[in-house]
């Protein structure tokens, strides 16, 4: 690696990460004991983070409101919000900042060598010399205030982390997540939210605020970890110059405490709000919890993820099954958490009643009692370890640098042994391990010892209550309202000060001096050209072929589409309904149980789902597929290709009792996502008012999905003939030869490795496929109001400029950074106190603005109704708009894994998207002015007048702004 100053830094450790094919350093600070964890290898996609233990003393969320406001300017960036400088200007792949339960993270990553160093020099600065001290204004914006806005008025509570914690706790998953750790660990750190309860926040004060981050907030307290192909000796100079050296040793007592194990098993009862509109029968969760041993374990990190799929998540997983047959819970759910210095373990029941615990209880009691004594099944065991080690050797994060998640991974070690951050993230040594075990005693000696002889066990029930979200919202107005008869006039109108105070700071911009403090690249460092398109289009007996030529890595990712779009509209939710089936159910040669095994012992996964593409000439053009991918090492696409053709052809889609379990599972699973995601939801819905994409994307994902599938598990019974008639119906009209294409992404070995299995599979589809005609479908306005028990809303308005005249322009991709980091942020997560807002803006003219776990409703409409006025009147210098445009090229060269770069070129080509039109599009982002932002008001004030809009959120809010629908309903009935 170099020289590295000895007299800085002690070298801990040297070790050679040969499953990273990285050279692994772990370092020391001498002046501060600040620790250092290098991984040096050839990966452009550079990675650097801070983090700090910061294990809570309370609910007041002080961890997650100091992580906000630490990055709301700073010492040499004083400038008001440079989180939000660096995403608007900057080249980031990653840019986030992360409260754990016992940890603060702050990660960032650049391929640019220059952008790494200033976001790095950015950071760095936040956390250690943040603008907290001398303004309490952003304590009160992030954290929480009293706002008043007249002496006549209620004072109400505000904040962005307020706001941001009163949706978490509206979702029954996310309670009871926080309730295992606080009874299952009552006696330490974790028995306290570190994201904040609501109902707790309100009671931290500035001068706690100020005095943790004094405390934990050092480097003596730090963990810092720098990834990829760059001059560390010239950073670690630079770290300890402009920042270690200005601070001494200081003990910081932020160790995590382990809870002593308890002597007999705990039983807690809880309550969660329901809207009206939605049954307490059937709603309980009843939850298993057993402490899992600890983090530093390197063997147990593993084995117990694969003994928890195995047990309960995989299909057809003995528990699940029991419990499903028993009529306890109509969806199982198993968790291990690993993230945490003592680990859990945990089975629950979703959409049961409380009289069913005991039940419950004893079920699990004979099933692993029965496990034990028979032995795990062996291909299970070998399915979960194979998937782990494909995911581990194929490092495929999605849009999450792989060097962040190998980095975060260290500190399940790093931080609760400071001398190795190495254990957890060389894993092929224990997977050889675990391998060697299987036939073993081993798997069945950790479920005697972890779950059925644990007495540190934790039995929580959560039972669901109408009124409870109402009842808290009376309580909270009360308490607020005692409160301001107990004040003064004086006091009153202090806090009317105070709140128009913080109004005119959050109104204030900050200074041309603050913000050219902030660095950012210059747009001759941006590439001019887009990555380019990799589209061979071949034939295999008769069939398109496209193959997207690049290393994988022994890897094909193979993607079968089938033609939906003839498909008649009474058939099309049962598109939506089919990745739940296939693969789901017994086939001709495999129960579904052997045959999830089959799957994950082959490949790397096999998954049906269902996609959209949309002619990019011709918003009214586009072809609606059903699909089904693997991922699959080369030697082993035969097999692949014989399991997706098992799935696809010989499915028993006629087993009454197994579709009932699936269908009820799919609806608590959707009722997951839309709790969690509810801002895509209602984005959809409001474009599927007017769009025929959209309505048939919501009829197989949206809103009316759900309701399709609710209305399929309450009348099963008098229904079932009607949906194995459909479903068979569905899978016969897509079979056909003429309605297929086929990807594949791999290298020329790869290609031909696939043709003749490729082949074999296409001689089973049928031929002479029948004329099938689009639906005509029959759209309409409907402009809904959707009620929930949650204690906040999302909120859409969406509309179609091609549908106004107007054409796409790249100067659009310019605008969604403006509005979600400028006009949206500032007025609706900055003073509205919203946690998040985002806008879209598609090539065939759909164009949506929304709100995430937002406070208000007809404000926030209000602010969309202003940005016609802020388009027109938009002004920016030559610095203001090349930040703008840096931060628009970031979105659009983030790196991507080989299978997101096949997935791209696909979509270009069946979208009718060339080279020449992203390339086009691209100078109109690099070479656009001031002027180009001003030219698109007319085209966004078309869209506004259009006035879709969807909300889902409180049935209070939504009831008392009802003026703003044409329809109101509940969500979940």
């Amino acid at each position: 690696m170099g020289i590295i100053n000895t007299d800085k830094y002690d070298i801990i450790k040297e070790h050679d990460i040969r499953d990273l094919n990285s050279e692994g350093i772990l370092l020391k600070h001498k002046k501060t004991g600040a620790k250092i964890f290098i991984m040096k290898n050839d990966d452009e996609n550079k990675v650097f983070y801070i983090g700090f233990r910061t294990p809570p003393k309370d609910d007041t969320g002080l961890p997650h409101i100091l992580e906000h406001s630490v990055l709301c300017g700073s010492r040499k960036y004083p400038a008001k919000d440079p989180f939000v400088e660096l995403v608007k200007g900057s080249l980031n792949t990653f840019l986030n900042a992360m409260t754990y339960p016992d940890k603060t993270v702050y990660p960032v990553a650049s391929c640019n060598d220059k952008d790494f160093q200033n976001l790095m020099n950015v950071y760095m600065d936040a956390v250690f010399y943040p603008n907290i001290y001398v303004k309490d204004e952003i304590f009160r914006q992030e954290g929480w205030n009293y706002s008043l806005e007249s002496p006549d008025a209620d004072i109400e509570y505000n904040g962005v982390v307020f706001n941001e914690m009163k949706g978490a706790f509206s979702s029954p998953e996310s309670v009871l997540e926080r309730e295992i750790l606080h009874y299952l660990y009552p006696d330490t750190s974790y028995s306290f939210e570190s994201g904040g309860n609501p109902k707790k926040i309100p009671e931290l004060r500035y001068e706690d605020f100020i005095a943790f981050h004094k405390k934990y907030y050092h480097p003596s307290n730090s963990y810092i970890y720098l990834y990829g192909d760059m001059d560390f000796e010239e950073k670690l100079e630079w770290l300890d110059r402009e920042y270690l050296s200005s601070f001494t040793m200081l003990e910081v007592e932020s160790e995590i405490a382990t809870q002593p194990p308890f002597r007999e098993r705990r039983d807690i009862r809880l309550e969660y709000p329901v809207s009206e509109a939605e049954p307490e029968e059937n709603n309980t969760y009843i939850s298993f919890n057993t402490s899992v041993g600890h983090v530093l374990d390197k063997e147990l990190y593993v084995a117990f993820q694969v003994i928890e799929n195995a047990l309960v998540s995989m299909p057809g997983a003995p528990v699940k099954r029991a419990l499903t047959d028993a009529g306890i819970g109509k969806d199982i759910l198993g968790t291990y958490d690993n993230g945490l210095l003592q680990p859990y373990f945990s089975i629950t029941a979703k959409n049961t009643n409380e009289d069913r615990k005991e039940e419950f209880l004893v079920i699990i009691n004979e099933v692993l009692e029965k496990t034990v004594k028979e032995g795990i099944d062996k291909d299970s065991l070998r399915a979960g370890l194979n998937s782990l080690e494909f995911k581990y050797r194929e490092a495929d994060f999605g849009a999450y640098p792989k060097g962040l998640i190998i980095g975060l991974q260290a500190l399940d070690s790093w931080l609760y042994d400071e001398s190795d951050p190495f254990m957890h993230i060389e894993e092929l040594q224990t997977f050889a391990f675990l391998k060697e075990q299987i036939g073993t005693d081993y798997y069945e000696n950790l479920i005697k010892e972890y779950i059925l002889g644990n007495p540190h066990t934790l039995v929580l029930t959560l039972v669901p209550r109408k009124g409870l979200s109402a009842q808290e919202d009376d309580r909270t107005a009360e308490s607020l309202k005692a409160f301001k008869e107990s004040l003064s006039e004086e006091q009153i109108q202090e806090l009317v000060d105070k709140t128009a105070a913080l109004e005119a700071y959050q109104d204030e911009p900050s200074t041309e001096e603050e913000i050219n403090s902030i660095p950012i690249l210059k747009r001759e460092d941006l590439k001019i050209e887009p990555e380019p398109f990799s589209n061979n289009v071949k034939e295999i007996d008769g069939v398109k072929v496209i193959h997207h030529e690049m290393f994988t890595n022994g890897i094909a990712y193979i993607e079968l589409l089938f033609n939906a779009n003839g498909i008649p509209e009474e058939l099309i939710p049962y598109l939506g309904l089919l990745p739940s089936i296939l693969g789901y159910m017994d086939t001709d040669k495999y129960p579904y149980s052997e045959l999830n095994n089959a799957v994950n012992i082959h490949t790397g996964g096999i998954a049906v789902g269902n996609s959209m593409y949309t002619n990019s000439k011709d918003n009214t053009d586009y072809l609606m597929t059903s699909e089904i991918r693997t991922k699959v090492l080369y030697e082993n696409i035969p097999m692949a290709l014989s399991l997706m053709e098992e799935i696809l052809f010989h499915t028993k889609t006629g087993d009454e009792k197994r579709l009932y379990e699936i269908v009820a599972q799919l609806k608590s699973r959707l009722q997951m996502s839309l709790n969690s995601s509810g801002h895509s939801a209602a984005s959809l819905r409001s474009m599927s008012y007017y769009s025929v994409t959209a309505y048939l994307r919501e009829l197989t994902n949206g809103i009316e999905f759900y309701k399709f599938i609710e209305n399929l598990e309450k009348n099963f019974e008098s229904e079932k003939e009607n949906v194995i008639s459909r479903l068979n119906a569905l899978l016969s009209l897509l079979k056909y030869k003429e309605n297929l294409i086929v990807s594949v992404t791999g290298d020329s070995e790869g290609f031909s490795k696939s043709a003749q299995p490729l082949g074999d599979f296409i001689s089973c589809l049928r031929g002479d496929s029948p004329v099938m005609e689009k639906p005509v479908l029959k759209l309409s306005k409907k402009n809904e109001g959707f009620k929930t028990s949650a204690a906040v809303q999302y909120v859409a308005r969406c509309g179609n400029f091609v549908d106004a005249g107007f054409a796409y322009t790249g100067v659009l991709k310019i605008l969604k950074v403006i509005m979600n980091y400028e006009y949206l942020w500032q007025n609706i997560r900055v003073k509205g106190g919203a946690y998040g807002c985002m806008s879209s803006y598609s090539r065939t003219g759909d164009t949506c603005f929304v709100s995430y776990r937002d406070p208000n409703l007809a404000k926030t409409l209000e602010v969309y109704n202003g940005i016609t006025g802020y388009l027109r009147s938009f002004m920016a210098d030559e610095r203001e708009m090349t930040k703008f445009i840096i931060g628009t090229v970031s979105g659009l060269d983030t790196p991507l894994n080989p299978s997101d770069k096949g997935s791209r070129s696909l979509n270009a080509y069946l979208s009718n998207l060339s080279y020449e039109d992203i390339q086009r599009e691209r100078l109109e982002v690099i070479q656009a002015v001031p002027e180009d932002i001003r030219k698109l008001a007319d085209m966004i004030e078309q869209v506004l007048q259009q006035n879709y809009i969807c909300a889902i959120g409180n049935e209070n809010k939504i009831e008392q702004e009802g003026y703003l629908f044409d329809n109101i309903r509940s969500l979940y009935e």
